[in-house]
């Protein structure tokens, strides 16, 4: 569990702000334990993705103390969660990792260079009693275009993807994994920008073929591919894009019922997917989505935080001179705080001592005959 003394040992704090964030962690803690699974020791995995909105930067203005404590308090709640916007300045990621202890690890990329890739990195964090990284980790590069000139094959330069997508090796239980994360490009404000569907259909063809190699060659069981797609809605192309080439969708993430990742719940931004060797990793009928807001930085609670965002003129009423609300000002420093993403999380079952045991029991083992 997250380690609170230093927040209350805190001296830049007052002892009212203390009590508010005793209470706003209590209040978060009952609902994590309302929505997600307790965790197991070693028959249960739970995945999470989650787009922690430039974590870290001063674009929205400093992330408050108590903002780490309520994000670790999430975090807490999975076994291992794959993190993007995570920028250059690696304070606020080293920040989390103190809050959530020391059985907490992170794996992490080098920064993402050039304009599209916003100076950005992405991250496995994982709690290494559970969680065990098997060595294997880089950056995916989208491959060569092979060309026919004259008798030769020649291999081409390709268009890179804006970030490149982080793959890692991990094992849990019985089964090993690999875990792929990607911050796909966003483009225009657009269900289906061209360039956004290309590049999820690439990325989604050379993982399929990755998979399919490591498989059949005995050396992982599974592969997810997780993240940020910046899909508006199922019904478009960049999703079609994602499913065509095989990755399916957990059952308990395909229900009509569950909302999108974004905080009006309206797009399905964040997607967890996955291919198999079948009967080896099996999905719970546990997953959804998890509204921090319900809990913390709630809405109405502008009153709380105005001095953060909001620098008064003594004349200044509820409408600022640039006509917009303390309600909608606060709206937006709020993502700043905690995202503009929902983190999506999965259970998966990793313990499959019952059916390797039944099968061992059915199976006729022949008595060697003395020679």
């Amino acid at each position: 569990m997250p380690y609170y003394k230093k927040l209350f040992d805190e001296t830049s704090l007052s002892g009212e702000k203390k009590k508010r964030i005793a209470e706003k962690i209590l209040l978060l803690r009952e609902a994590l334990d309302k929505q997600i699974p307790a965790r197991t020791l070693n028959s249960k995995l739970i995945l999470a993705t989650w787009n922690i909105r430039e974590f870290d930067s001063s674009k929205g203005g400093e992330r408050l103390i108590e903002s780490f404590y309520y994000i670790a308090e999430i975090i807490d709640r999975f076994d291992l969660v794959a993190i993007q916007e995570v920028r250059e300045n690696l304070k606020a990621l080293n920040k989390l990792k103190e809050v959530l202890g020391s059985n907490w690890d992170y794996i992490y990329t080098d920064v993402t260079e050039g304009i599209g890739g916003n100076g950005e990195r992405m991250a496995f964090l994982f709690d290494r009693r559970k969680v065990k990284f098997d060595g294997l980790a880089g950056e995916v590069v989208n491959q060569p275009v092979r060309k026919k000139e004259g008798d030769k094959m020649v291999a081409l330069p390709s268009v890179q993807w804006v970030r490149s997508p982080f793959i890692c090796g991990f094992k849990a239980g019985w089964t090993n994994f690999m875990l792929c994360t990607v911050h796909i490009y966003y483009g225009e404000s657009k269900p289906e920008d061209s360039i956004r569907v290309q590049e999820i259909k690439q990325i989604a063809e050379f993982m399929k073929a990755k998979a399919e190699d490591a498989i059949e060659l005995g050396n992982m069981q599974s592969i997810i591919l997780m993240g940020d797609f910046n899909i508006f809605d199922k019904k478009d192309a960049t999703f079609k894009a994602l499913t065509s080439t095989g990755f399916k969708v957990p059952a308990a993430l395909a229900k009509d019922e569950l909302t999108g990742s974004n905080v009006k719940k309206d797009k399905f931004y964040d997607q967890i997917v996955f291919l198999n060797r079948q009967g080896v990793f099996e999905f719970t009928n546990e997953a959804g989505i998890f509204d921090f807001y319900e809990s913390v930085f709630k809405d109405g609670e502008e009153a709380i935080y105005e001095e953060h965002f909001v620098k008064k003129k003594p004349e200044a009423t509820e409408e600022e001179s640039d006509g917009i609300s303390l309600a909608s000002k606060y709206k937006t420093w709020r993502t700043f705080q905690m995202s503009d993403h929902l983190p999506m999380w999965v259970e998966i079952r990793i313990d499959n001592t019952k059916e390797y045991l039944t099968k061992k029991a059915e199976t006729v083992v022949p008595t060697p005959t003395p020679e």
